[in-house]
């Protein structure tokens, strides 16, 4: 799956870019946000519990946090000379009672 381009480095979930070929490589690189719930969307995610459905407050916070940690990444596979990052894989550990990280990683090439 192709995850896209952003700041022209090419970003992949599988071990190659399609049509490309590796020609050096530089190691893991990671990117990682820690963000804490905000209080507001608590009481409204209380009320979805309720009466069901999506907890679009906790959708978008998710989503900001995996651009964010995306965007880091990528700033350190370019800061080592990458032009992409492939097997990039997310994941996320709770930090403390309404706090979580969430980090993402790949392997930084040159890719021709």
């Amino acid at each position: 799956m192709d995850l896209g381009q952003p700041q022209g480095i090419s970003l992949s979930n599988t071990e190659s870019i399609p049509g490309k070929r590796i020609v050096d490589f530089y190691g893991v690189v990671t990117g990682n946000t820690v963000r804490a719930k905000h209080i507001g969307r608590d009481i409204m995610a209380g009320l979805k519990n309720v009466v069901g459905g999506e907890l679009k407050g906790y959708t978008e916070l998710l989503q900001d946090s995996r651009t964010e940690a995306t965007e880091r990444m990528v700033a350190q596979a370019k800061s080592v000379g990458a032009n992409a990052v492939v097997n990039v894989r997310f994941a996320t550990s709770s930090i403390s009672q309404g706090a979580a990280e969430l980090f993402a990683y790949g392997t930084a090439v040159r890719v021709e």
